[in-house]
């Protein structure tokens, strides 16, 4: 089995206390998704960081950036775009649940926090532009192509409190 390119040998790193190294791995990473936005299967990650030797531990910085698509929440029109995000961690031999990343002997593995970087980055309801109109309720025309002729909806008089209270269109 080929190793990851997300594993990052510390030995030489180690040795010394505050020497640094740089790292930049671009490779996919399988699964990157969430509600309505994804990174492509094909589609590689691109992690670039510095690795610094402190007591006992590792820190990586730097920045984890992808390629996404996804569906307007609006329009349901496709939408694509890139999420950067920077990335901070520490990496010591006996982590926390959530807080550090482990060590194994003389290396790391950067994929999960890669991995959690990217999807923490992802756009949860994307749209395809921030003026997106949406499709009608109704009859589910596109309303950013033009008005679709439907009747306005009711107004509901349980607002109509509220309504008295909103100034006229010009």
């Amino acid at each position: 089995m080929p190793r990851s390119p997300f594993i990052a040998d510390i030995v030489a790193l180690r040795r010394h206390q505050g020497h640094r190294e740089h790292l930049a791995v671009r490779a996919p990473i399988a699964g990157l998704h969430i509600t309505s936005s994804e990174v492509p299967p094909a589609a590689d990650v691109l992690l670039d960081v510095e690795l610094e030797a402190v007591e006992g531990a590792v820190v990586v910085a730097g920045t984890a950036r992808a390629p996404w698509r996804g569906e307007c929440r609006r329009c349901l029109r496709p939408v694509e775009g890139e999420v950067a995000t920077t990335v901070e961690e520490l990496f010591v031999s006996d982590p926390e649940e959530g807080e550090t990343y482990p060590i194994h002997g003389d290396h790391i593995d950067l994929e999960p926090m890669a991995r959690e970087a990217v999807v923490l980055g992802l756009p949860l309801a994307p749209l395809c532009r921030p003026d997106c109109k949406g499709l009608c309720p109704s009859c589910g025309a596109d309303l950013n192509q033009g008005p679709c002729g439907c009747p306005p909806a009711a107004a509901d008089p349980r607002w109509a409190a509220l309504d008295a209270l909103r100034p006229l269109d010009p």
